[in-house]
C-alpha cells in the first residue's frame, strides 16, 4: 500500500489543492527537529510552541476553506428552495426532475466537502502520532486538552464536523419532499426512519457516519465485538460491499453466533452433576467446561485462514461438526464414557465460527450499516450467553427412549444437536455465498468503463493523479518510511502480528486475557460452589446464571449512552478493573458462614464490571491497533480471540486442578491466580498510560 503523503496527493480535489493539510511541509519540519536535536540541545518549550503554532496555521487554513465551501452550498441550496416553493403553486414533473438533479448536483459536492475533512482530519491524527513517536513527548494529549475545548476552537470544526450535518439535512429533507409519497404530509422528522431511496444521500450519510466520532450506545456495542475497518474506505469500496451484501446471509452469520453462545452456556449448571456420574470428581466439570475453549484455540485460526476464501463452506463443515459433537456429549451417559464426553465437547470447539461471523461483518456488510451489524453480533451473544443456562434450568425431566436416556445432564446436548441440524437445512437453502476479490478482478473491462453519475461526480476528482512526477530524495525518504510503519498489507503469520502490537495494545491484551479468565472462573464453577455451600439445586443455578447473563445488554446500555459521555474511556477502563479487582476480593471465604448475600453479591459485581471493562477495552483496542490488523487470517479479533480463549482454558484447568485439594479450598484456591492477574493488569494500566499520555 502506498504511503499516507501519497495517497493524499492521489485524493485531492484539483482545485483545492492549495487547502489541504501540507503534510509534507510538517513531516519535513520534524525531519528539521530530529537533525538539530543531534547537533544542539532544542529547548523542548520551543519545540512545542513551535509546531503548535505550525499546526494552528495549517487547522486554520482547512476549517476557513471549510466555512466558506459550506457558505457557498448553504446559498445554493437556497436558491433551490426558492424555486421549490414555486413549484409547490404551480407543479411541473420536468421541472420537479431538474430541482432533483440539482439537489443531487449539491449533495455530490456537500460529498467532495465530506472527503476533504475526512482526509485532512486523518493527516493531523498521523502527524501528531508520528511527532509523539520521534520525540517521545506527550504533544498530542497536550495539543488536543488544550484545543478541543477552547471557546475559539477550530479544531472541533475538522473532527466534530461542526455545520456540515445541518447542510446533509437540509439536502435530506428536500430530496425527501421532492419524492412520490402517495398523497402522505409526513415529513423525514415525522418519521425519520423512513428510508430515502437516494445514493447521494446513502453516500453522504456513510460518509458523515465515517467522520463521526462521538460515542452511542450503537458505536460502543459495535466496538465491543472488535470488527475493525479501514481507515479511509472510498465510494467504489462502498459500492462492492452493497454487491456482496445479503441480508439472510448475515443474519444466519448471527444465529450462528447465538447458537454457539448457547452452546458453550448450556451445560455449565449441570456440566458437575454430569461428570459425577461418569464417575469423575464434580470439579472435573472444569476439563468438560474448558474442552471447548482448548479447540477454539485451534478452530479459530483455520476457520479464520478458511474464510479467506468461503463463508458458505466453513459454516456448513461448523454445523455439521456441532452436530456431531452434542450427539456424542448426549450418548455419553449411555456409553458410561467420560472420554466420549471430552471428545463431543472437543467436536463443539472445533466447529467454532466465530472468526467466519465476525470476517463476514467486517468484509460482506456495507459500512452504512456495519456498525448494527457489529452490535447484534455482541447482543446475538449476550442473548445466548442468558438463554443457554436458562435452558438448563427448563430441561428438568427423566425419560428413555430405545435405552437413550433423556434426562438433565443429556438433553442439552439433543436439544442443541436438533438445534444445528435445523440451523445446517436453514443454511444450506438461504446462504448467498458473496462475490470474491478474485471473481470481481475477473469481470471483463466493459462491464465498468462506464461508471454511474455519481461515481463521475464524487470518485474521478478524488483519485486525480498529482502531476508531479518527480520528489526530492528526502521526501522519498520520508515515504518509504510512512510506508514501511503504516503499509495496510495484513500480518501473515502470528509472530508478525505479534510484532505490530505496541506496549498499549498488550496491555489492552492483558486486561482482555484477566477479565475473562475472572468470568470464566466466576461461571464455570458455580455449580460446584453453590452446591457446596448453599445446596443450591440445577435450576437454582441456571437463573443465577441466566440473571448475570441478562445484565449484558443493559450495561452496555448505560454505559454507552451515558457514562462513556461523561468520563474518558481510560477512566472507566481503570475505575472497572479496580471494581473487578473488589468483586474478586469480596468473593474469598473469609467469613464462616459463607453466605448466599456475600456470594451473590460479589458475583455481581465482578461479572457487571468485567462487562464494562470488556467493552471499553475492545473500543480502546479497535483504536489503537495497527491498520494492518484489520483484514487477513491473522486481524484484531482473531488476536483478542486467542488471547480470551487461552485465558478460559488456563481458568478451566485450574478449576479441575484446584478439585484434588478438595471442594472446601475451591473457591479461594482459584479466586486467588484471578486476584493476582487483575492487580499485575492495573499496574500495567498506570505504566502504560502514564508512559504515553
Amino acid at each position: 500500500m502506498v504511503s499516507f503523503g501519497k495517497k493524499l496527493k492521489e485524493r485531492q480535489v484539483q482545485e483545492w489543492q492549495e487547502y489541504y493539510i501540507n503534510y509534507k511541509l510538517m513531516k519535513k519540519k520534524l525531519k528539521q527537529y530530529a537533525n538539530h536535536s543531534q547537533a544542539v540541545v532544542l529547548d523542548r518549550r520551543f519545540v512545542l510552541k513551535d509546531f503548535s503554532r505550525m499546526l494552528d496555521n495549517q487547522i486554520e487554513k482547512i476549517v476557513l476553506f471549510l466555512l466558506e465551501q459550506q457558505g457557498a452550498l448553504a446559498s445554493r441550496i437556497s436558491e433551490l428552495n426558492e424555486q421549490k416553493e414555486s413549484l409547490q403553486e404551480e407543479p411541473d414533473i420536468a421541472k420537479i426532475n431538474e430541482l432533483r438533479e440539482a439537489y443531487q448536483a449539491v449533495g455530490r459536492d456537500l460529498l467532495k466537502l465530506l472527503y476533504f475533512v475526512e482526509i485532512n482530519a486523518i493527516g493531523l491524527r498521523k502527524i501528531l502520532k508520528k511527532f509523539d513517536k520521534r520525540f517521545g513527548y506527550k504533544f498530542t494529549d497536550y495539543y488536543v486538552k488544550t484545543r478541543a475545548n477552547h471557546p475559539y476552537s477550530q479544531l472541533q470544526q475538522v473532527f466534530k464536523h461542526v455545520g456540515l450535518g445541518a447542510v446533509v439535512g437540509a439536502i435530506s429533507r428536500n430530496l425527501a419532499d421532492l419524492q412520490d409519497r402517495q398523497g402522505s404530509y409526513l415529513s423525514i422528522y415525522d418519521q425519520p426512519s423512513l428510508p430515502l431511496q437516494d445514493p447521494v444521500v446513502d453516500s453522504m450519510q456513510a460518509a458523515v457516519d465515517r467522520l463521526s466520532h462521538s460515542t452511542n450506545f450503537l458505536n460502543f456495542m459495535a466496538q465491543h465485538a472488535l470488527i475493525m475497518q479501514e481507515e479511509l474506505p472510498t465510494p467504489v469500496e462502498e459500492e462492492v460491499d452493497d454487491q456482496r451484501y445479503h441480508f439472510m446471509s448475515l443474519l444466519l452469520n448471527l444465529a450462528n453466533t447465538f447458537l454457539y453462545m448457547v452452546n458453550t452456556y448450556i451445560i455449565v449448571p449441570t456440566a458437575d452433576d454430569y461428570s459425577m456420574s461418569l464417575g469423575a470428581a464434580a470439579t472435573a466439570c472444569g476439563i468438560v467446561i474448558g474442552a471447548m475453549a482448548v479447540a477454539q484455540i485451534f478452530s479459530s485460526v483455520y476457520f479464520s485462514a478458511w474464510s479467506n476464501r468461503s463463508y458458505f463452506r466453513p459454516l456448513i463443515f461448523s454445523s455439521i461438526v456441532l452436530f456431531i459433537g452434542n450427539v456424542m456429549y448426549a450418548l455419553a451417559y449411555d456409553l458410561k464414557s467420560i472420554s466420549v464426553l471430552l471428545i463431543g465437547r472437543l467436536f463443539c470447539g472445533f466447529g467454532s465460527a466465530r472468526a467466519v461471523n465476525r470476517r463476514y461483518i467486517s468484509d460482506c456488510v456495507p459500512l452504512k450499516i456495519r456498525m448494527q451489524a457489529s452490535a447484534g453480533f455482541v447482543s446475538a451473544s449476550a442473548l445466548g450467553m442468558a438463554c443457554g443456562p436458562a435452558l438448563a434450568g427448563v430441561l428438568q425431566t427423566n425419560f428413555k427412549i430405545y435405552k437413550i436416556t433423556f434426562n438433565k445432564e443429556t438433553l442439552p446436548g439433543w436439544l442443541m444437536a436438533i438445534s444445528w441440524l435445523v440451523y445446517l437445512i436453514w443454511l444450506w437453502y438461504s446462504f448467498k455465498e458473496p462475490v470474491r476479490d478474485t471473481e470481481k478482478h475477473n469481470v471483463p473491462q466493459e462491464s465498468k468503463a462506464e461508471p454511474d453519475s455519481l461515481e463521475k461526480g464524487v470518485v474521478e476528482p478524488l483519485l486525480l493523479k498529482s502531476l508531479e512526477n518527480q520528489q526530492d530524495e528526502d521526501e522519498q525518504e520520508d515515504e518509504d518510511e510512512e510506508a514501511s510503519e503504516d503499509s495496510h498489507q495484513p500480518a501473515n503469520s502470528i509472530a508478525a502480528a505479534y510484532r505490530l502490537l505496541t506496549p498499549s495494545v498488550k496491555v489492552q491484551l492483558l486486561i482482555y486475557f484477566m477479565l475473562k479468565y475472572a468470568m470464566e472462573i466466576l461461571l464455570s464453577e458455580s455449580s460446584v460452589v453453590t452446591t457446596y455451600y448453599f445446596s443450591w439445586s440445577t435450576g437454582t443455578v441456571a437463573i443465577f446464571l441466566a440473571c448475570l447473563g441478562l445484565t449484558v445488554l443493559p450495561v452496555n446500555l448505560v454505559v454507552g449512552s451515558y457514562i462513556s459521555n461523561m468520563f474518558e474511556d481510560r477512566q472507566i477502563l481503570l475505575a472497572s478493573e479496580i471494581m473487578v479487582c473488589i468483586g474478586i476480593v469480596l468473593s474469598f471465604n473469609v467469613i464462616i458462614p459463607y453466605s448466599v448475600p456475600q456470594y451473590v453479591c460479589s458475583g455481581l459485581l465482578l461479572f457487571v464490571a468485567a462487562e464494562v471493562l470488556e467493552g471499553v477495552n475492545l473500543s480502546l483496542l479497535s483504536r489503537v491497533m495497527s491498520s494492518r490488523l484489520s483484514r487477513g487470517t491473522y486481524n484484531g479479533g482473531l488476536l483478542s480471540t486467542e488471547a480470551g480463549t487461552i485465558a478460559r482454558v488456563i481458568a478451566d484447568a485450574t478449576i479441575t486442578l484446584a478439585g484434588y485439594l478438595g471442594e472446601s479450598m475451591l473457591l479461594n484456591v482459584t479466586l486467588l491466580p484471578s486476584l493476582f492477574i487483575c492487580a499485575v493488569s492495573i499496574l500495567a494500566t498506570f505504566w502504560t498510560y502514564n508512559s504515553l499520555y
